[in-house]
Protein backbone atom coordinates (compact mmCIF):
# COMPACT_ATOMS: atom_id res chain seq x y z
CA UNK A 1 0.00 0.00 0.00
CA UNK A 2 0.97 3.87 -1.03
CA UNK A 3 0.30 6.83 0.76
CA UNK A 4 -3.05 8.06 -0.03
CA UNK A 5 -3.22 12.04 -1.90
CA UNK A 6 -4.20 12.88 1.97
CA UNK A 7 -0.72 11.74 3.55
CA UNK A 8 1.16 12.19 0.36
CA UNK A 9 0.49 15.71 0.80
CA UNK A 10 0.93 16.09 4.42
CA UNK A 11 4.54 14.60 3.95
CA UNK A 12 4.98 16.96 1.39
CA UNK A 13 4.40 19.65 3.32
CA UNK A 14 6.07 18.30 6.13
CA UNK A 15 9.85 17.96 3.79
CA UNK A 16 9.11 21.43 2.87
CA UNK A 17 8.92 23.04 6.34
CA UNK A 18 11.20 20.60 8.62
CA UNK A 19 14.48 21.08 8.40
CA UNK A 20 17.62 19.35 6.27
CA UNK A 21 19.10 17.70 9.18
CA UNK A 22 22.28 16.00 7.93
CA UNK A 23 22.33 18.08 4.81
CA UNK A 24 22.06 22.24 4.39
CA UNK A 25 21.53 21.95 8.79
CA UNK A 26 23.93 20.19 10.27
CA UNK A 27 23.68 22.03 13.86
CA UNK A 28 20.48 21.43 16.74
CA UNK A 29 20.36 24.90 17.47
CA UNK A 30 19.75 25.82 14.23
CA UNK A 31 17.63 23.15 13.35
CA UNK A 32 15.29 24.31 16.70
CA UNK A 33 15.31 28.00 15.38
CA UNK A 34 13.55 26.68 12.20
CA UNK A 35 11.24 24.81 13.85
CA UNK A 36 10.36 27.65 16.09
CA UNK A 37 9.38 29.87 13.32
CA UNK A 38 6.30 27.33 12.31
CA UNK A 39 3.40 28.58 13.16
CA UNK A 40 1.65 28.56 16.71
CA UNK A 41 -0.76 25.83 16.84
CA UNK A 42 -3.94 26.71 18.01
CA UNK A 43 -5.93 24.76 20.88
CA UNK A 44 -7.65 22.54 19.86
CA UNK A 45 -8.45 20.71 22.98
CA UNK A 46 -9.52 22.63 25.92
CA UNK A 47 -9.01 20.89 29.54
CA UNK A 48 -10.32 22.49 32.79
CA UNK A 49 -6.49 22.76 33.89
CA UNK A 50 -2.88 22.96 32.26
CA UNK A 51 0.14 24.07 33.85
CA UNK A 52 3.46 24.63 33.91
CA UNK A 53 5.74 23.90 36.79
CA UNK A 54 9.48 22.49 37.06
CA UNK A 55 10.43 19.55 39.10
CA UNK A 56 14.14 18.46 40.68
CA UNK A 57 16.25 16.30 38.41
CA UNK A 58 18.15 13.66 38.93
CA UNK A 59 21.08 13.78 41.23
CA UNK A 60 21.62 17.20 41.30
CA UNK A 61 21.31 17.43 37.42
CA UNK A 62 19.47 21.08 36.41
CA UNK A 63 15.50 21.18 37.45
CA UNK A 64 13.23 19.41 34.54
CA UNK A 65 10.22 21.84 33.04
CA UNK A 66 6.91 19.99 32.82
CA UNK A 67 3.40 20.58 31.51
CA UNK A 68 0.59 19.05 33.68
CA UNK A 69 -2.67 18.42 32.10
CA UNK A 70 -6.13 17.97 34.11
CA UNK A 71 -9.14 16.20 32.07
CA UNK A 72 -11.30 16.70 34.90
CA UNK A 73 -12.88 20.21 35.91
CA UNK A 74 -12.88 18.42 40.41
CA UNK A 75 -8.93 19.00 41.07
CA UNK A 76 -9.67 16.57 43.61
CA UNK A 77 -10.86 13.82 41.72
CA UNK A 78 -7.79 11.01 41.31
CA UNK A 79 -7.02 10.21 37.72
CA UNK A 80 -4.55 7.67 35.93
CA UNK A 81 -1.77 9.47 35.14
CA UNK A 82 0.79 9.60 31.56
CA UNK A 83 4.12 10.94 32.03
CA UNK A 84 4.86 12.20 28.11
CA UNK A 85 8.19 12.06 26.20
CA UNK A 86 8.08 14.06 22.91
CA UNK A 87 9.56 12.80 19.88
CA UNK A 88 12.62 14.62 18.24
CA UNK A 89 15.39 12.21 17.84
CA UNK A 90 16.51 13.12 21.39
CA UNK A 91 17.84 16.22 20.13
CA UNK A 92 14.83 18.29 18.61
CA UNK A 93 10.91 19.31 19.04
CA UNK A 94 9.59 20.11 22.67
CA UNK A 95 6.32 20.09 24.75
CA UNK A 96 4.87 23.02 23.05
CA UNK A 97 4.91 21.07 19.52
CA UNK A 98 3.01 17.82 21.53
CA UNK A 99 0.71 20.55 23.58
CA UNK A 100 -2.56 19.38 21.57
CA UNK A 101 -1.61 15.61 21.45
CA UNK A 102 -0.79 15.45 25.41
CA UNK A 103 -4.50 17.30 25.70
CA UNK A 104 -5.96 14.90 23.61
CA UNK A 105 -4.00 11.80 25.73
CA UNK A 106 -5.67 13.73 28.75
CA UNK A 107 -9.56 14.18 27.69
CA UNK A 108 -9.51 10.22 25.52
CA UNK A 109 -8.03 8.34 28.21
CA UNK A 110 -9.54 10.36 31.27
CA UNK A 111 -5.69 10.77 33.05
CA UNK A 112 -3.78 13.31 33.80
CA UNK A 113 -0.33 13.67 31.41
CA UNK A 114 2.52 15.24 32.75
CA UNK A 115 4.44 16.02 29.45
CA UNK A 116 8.17 16.46 30.19
CA UNK A 117 10.79 18.68 28.50
CA UNK A 118 14.03 16.59 29.35
CA UNK A 119 17.30 18.02 28.15
CA UNK A 120 18.35 17.61 24.18
CA UNK A 121 21.75 16.23 23.07
CA UNK A 122 24.31 17.07 21.29
CA UNK A 123 24.43 19.96 24.39
CA UNK A 124 23.07 17.10 26.68
CA UNK A 125 23.80 13.50 24.76
CA UNK A 126 23.30 9.81 26.10
CA UNK A 127 21.90 9.55 29.19
CA UNK A 128 21.04 13.01 30.04
CA UNK A 129 17.60 12.74 28.37
CA UNK A 130 17.07 9.73 29.79
CA UNK A 131 17.75 10.38 33.56
CA UNK A 132 15.38 13.37 32.87
CA UNK A 133 12.69 11.22 31.87
CA UNK A 134 13.11 8.60 34.62
CA UNK A 135 13.54 11.44 37.38
CA UNK A 136 10.18 13.24 36.16
CA UNK A 137 8.58 9.32 36.63
CA UNK A 138 9.89 8.89 39.75
CA UNK A 139 8.55 12.23 40.86
CA UNK A 140 5.21 11.39 39.65
CA UNK A 141 5.30 8.31 41.54
CA UNK A 142 6.20 10.06 44.65
CA UNK A 143 3.53 13.22 44.51
CA UNK A 144 1.01 11.35 43.15
CA UNK A 145 -1.11 12.63 46.43
CA UNK A 146 -0.07 15.82 45.23
CA UNK A 147 -0.68 15.48 41.85
CA UNK A 148 -3.75 13.86 42.46
CA UNK A 149 -3.15 10.92 40.60
CA UNK A 150 -3.03 7.03 41.27
CA UNK A 151 0.26 5.76 41.11
CA UNK A 152 -1.01 2.38 40.58
CA UNK A 153 -2.19 3.57 37.29
CA UNK A 154 0.83 5.52 35.82
CA UNK A 155 1.87 5.07 31.66
CA UNK A 156 4.60 5.71 30.31
CA UNK A 157 4.40 7.34 26.74
CA UNK A 158 6.13 8.68 24.08
CA UNK A 159 6.84 8.79 20.24
CA UNK A 160 9.74 8.17 18.28
CA UNK A 161 12.90 9.35 20.04
CA UNK A 162 10.36 9.49 23.18
CA UNK A 163 9.20 6.12 22.66
CA UNK A 164 12.56 4.83 23.83
CA UNK A 165 12.60 6.88 26.80
CA UNK A 166 9.20 4.90 27.85
CA UNK A 167 10.54 1.70 26.61
CA UNK A 168 13.74 2.20 27.98
CA UNK A 169 12.30 3.94 31.79
CA UNK A 170 10.02 0.94 31.91
CA UNK A 171 13.02 -1.36 31.62
CA UNK A 172 14.99 0.38 34.82
CA UNK A 173 12.14 0.52 36.77
CA UNK A 174 11.95 -3.13 36.60
CA UNK A 175 15.27 -3.55 36.91
CA UNK A 176 15.75 -1.49 39.93
CA UNK A 177 12.51 -3.12 41.71
CA UNK A 178 14.46 -6.42 41.10
CA UNK A 179 17.42 -5.01 43.03
CA UNK A 180 15.65 -3.96 45.82
CA UNK A 181 15.64 -0.09 45.02
CA UNK A 182 12.36 2.21 45.26
CA UNK A 183 11.34 2.42 41.52
CA UNK A 184 8.09 3.65 40.05
CA UNK A 185 5.46 0.59 39.69
CA UNK A 186 4.29 1.19 35.72
CA UNK A 187 1.54 -0.40 34.34
CA UNK A 188 1.45 0.80 30.57
CA UNK A 189 4.17 1.72 28.32
CA UNK A 190 2.60 3.11 25.13
CA UNK A 191 5.53 3.22 22.47
CA UNK A 192 4.07 5.01 19.19
CA UNK A 193 6.67 4.10 16.38
CA UNK A 194 9.37 3.76 18.63
CA UNK A 195 13.06 4.00 18.50
CA UNK A 196 14.34 0.75 20.06
CA UNK A 197 17.14 -0.25 18.70
CA UNK A 198 20.31 2.12 17.86
CA UNK A 199 22.02 -0.24 16.04
CA UNK A 200 19.55 -1.02 13.83
CA UNK A 201 21.70 0.50 10.67
CA UNK A 202 23.50 -2.83 11.26
CA UNK A 203 20.56 -5.26 12.25
CA UNK A 204 19.09 -5.78 8.33
CA UNK A 205 15.90 -4.13 9.05
CA UNK A 206 14.19 -4.18 5.88
CA UNK A 207 12.04 -0.99 6.49
CA UNK A 208 15.28 1.26 6.97
CA UNK A 209 15.83 0.23 3.15
CA UNK A 210 12.40 0.89 2.09
CA UNK A 211 11.49 3.79 3.58
CA UNK A 212 14.87 5.52 3.65
CA UNK A 213 13.29 8.40 1.82
CA UNK A 214 10.46 9.96 0.72
CA UNK A 215 7.97 9.23 3.25
CA UNK A 216 8.96 12.17 5.91
CA UNK A 217 11.41 10.56 8.38
CA UNK A 218 14.80 9.94 5.72
CA UNK A 219 17.87 7.93 6.49
CA UNK A 220 20.15 10.88 6.49
CA UNK A 221 17.55 12.15 9.70
CA UNK A 222 18.32 8.92 11.43
CA UNK A 223 21.71 9.25 10.78
CA UNK A 224 21.75 13.05 11.99
CA UNK A 225 19.62 11.92 15.15
CA UNK A 226 22.23 9.02 16.05
CA UNK A 227 25.10 11.22 16.12
CA UNK A 228 23.69 13.41 18.18
CA UNK A 229 22.67 11.15 20.67
CA UNK A 230 24.97 8.97 21.26
CA UNK A 231 28.47 10.34 21.04
CA UNK A 232 30.87 7.25 21.52
CA UNK A 233 28.21 5.08 24.19
CA UNK A 234 27.53 1.01 23.43
CA UNK A 235 24.65 1.55 20.66
CA UNK A 236 24.19 -2.45 22.37
CA UNK A 237 23.52 -0.99 25.71
CA UNK A 238 19.77 -2.23 26.60
CA UNK A 239 18.77 1.49 27.64
CA UNK A 240 20.18 2.89 24.72
CA UNK A 241 18.72 0.39 22.64
CA UNK A 242 16.14 -1.66 24.86
CA UNK A 243 15.05 -4.47 22.30
CA UNK A 244 18.99 -5.88 23.15
CA UNK A 245 17.73 -6.02 26.76
CA UNK A 246 18.70 -10.01 27.52
CA UNK A 247 15.03 -10.14 29.53
CA UNK A 248 11.87 -8.78 28.61
CA UNK A 249 9.69 -10.04 31.23
CA UNK A 250 7.63 -8.44 33.83
CA UNK A 251 7.65 -4.96 31.81
CA UNK A 252 4.65 -3.11 31.76
CA UNK A 253 1.42 -3.89 29.49
CA UNK A 254 2.76 -2.52 26.25
CA UNK A 255 0.55 -0.41 23.55
CA UNK A 256 2.57 -0.20 20.18
CA UNK A 257 2.00 1.57 17.01
CA UNK A 258 4.02 1.07 14.26
CA UNK A 259 3.50 2.85 10.50
CA UNK A 260 4.14 0.77 7.00
CA UNK A 261 6.23 3.62 5.42
CA UNK A 262 8.31 4.02 8.60
CA UNK A 263 11.91 3.39 8.85
CA UNK A 264 11.41 2.27 12.67
CA UNK A 265 8.77 0.16 11.34
CA UNK A 266 10.92 -3.31 11.41
CA UNK A 267 12.25 -2.37 14.91
CA UNK A 268 8.87 -2.03 16.40
CA UNK A 269 7.10 -4.31 15.05
CA UNK A 270 10.29 -6.47 16.42
CA UNK A 271 10.03 -5.37 20.04
CA UNK A 272 6.09 -5.92 20.06
CA UNK A 273 7.26 -9.49 19.21
CA UNK A 274 9.90 -9.94 21.67
CA UNK A 275 7.82 -8.58 24.53
CA UNK A 276 4.79 -10.92 23.61
CA UNK A 277 7.10 -13.72 23.64
CA UNK A 278 8.43 -13.07 26.87
CA UNK A 279 4.67 -12.74 28.47
CA UNK A 280 4.13 -9.34 28.11
CA UNK A 281 0.44 -8.01 27.62
CA UNK A 282 0.68 -6.43 23.98
CA UNK A 283 -1.90 -4.68 22.05
CA UNK A 284 -0.09 -3.92 18.85
CA UNK A 285 -1.17 -1.21 16.30
CA UNK A 286 0.50 -1.68 12.71
CA UNK A 287 -0.91 0.60 10.70
CA UNK A 288 -0.73 0.30 6.88
CA UNK A 289 -0.75 3.47 4.10
CA UNK A 290 1.12 5.60 7.13
CA UNK A 291 3.94 7.45 7.49
CA UNK A 292 6.51 7.84 10.86
CA UNK A 293 5.03 10.87 12.64
CA UNK A 294 1.19 10.60 11.26
CA UNK A 295 -0.27 9.86 14.64
CA UNK A 296 -0.84 13.80 15.87
CA UNK A 297 -1.42 14.59 11.60
CA UNK A 298 -4.99 15.89 10.12
CA UNK A 299 -5.92 12.66 8.93
CA UNK A 300 -8.75 9.83 9.38
CA UNK A 301 -5.99 7.17 9.62
CA UNK A 302 -4.41 8.94 12.16
CA UNK A 303 -7.41 9.94 14.17
CA UNK A 304 -9.36 5.99 13.79
CA UNK A 305 -5.73 5.04 15.20
CA UNK A 306 -5.82 7.92 18.03
CA UNK A 307 -9.07 6.87 18.86
CA UNK A 308 -8.39 2.68 19.09
CA UNK A 309 -4.81 3.36 20.64
CA UNK A 310 -6.48 5.83 23.34
CA UNK A 311 -9.17 3.45 24.18
CA UNK A 312 -6.65 0.32 24.56
CA UNK A 313 -4.74 2.61 27.14
CA UNK A 314 -7.49 3.68 28.86
CA UNK A 315 -8.63 -0.37 29.20
CA UNK A 316 -5.01 -1.02 30.41
CA UNK A 317 -5.12 1.66 33.19
CA UNK A 318 -9.05 0.81 34.14
CA UNK A 319 -9.63 4.80 33.77
CA UNK A 320 -13.15 6.59 33.59
CA UNK A 321 -13.39 9.06 31.03
CA UNK A 322 -17.04 10.18 32.19
CA UNK A 323 -15.88 13.16 34.05
CA UNK A 324 -13.61 14.34 31.41
CA UNK A 325 -14.35 17.57 29.46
Amino acid sequence: MTLDPQARAIVDTLAVIFPDLGGTVTDAAQAREILALAPELPVLVPLPSVADRTIPGLDGAPEIPVRIYRPVADQDTVTPVVVFFHGGGFSICNIAIYDNFCRDIARSVGATVVSVEYRLAPETPYPGGLDDAYAATAWVAEHAAELRVDPARLAVAGDSGGGNFAAVVSLMARDRAVLGHQSPKIAVQLLVYPSVDLAGADSGYPSREENATGFFLTAQHMAWFHEQYVQGSDVTDPYMSPIKAPDHSGLPHAVVVTAEHDPLRDEGDAYAGKLAAAGVAVDHFPVEGMFHGFLNMPHPTAAATRAAVFAAVRAALGSDVSGAT
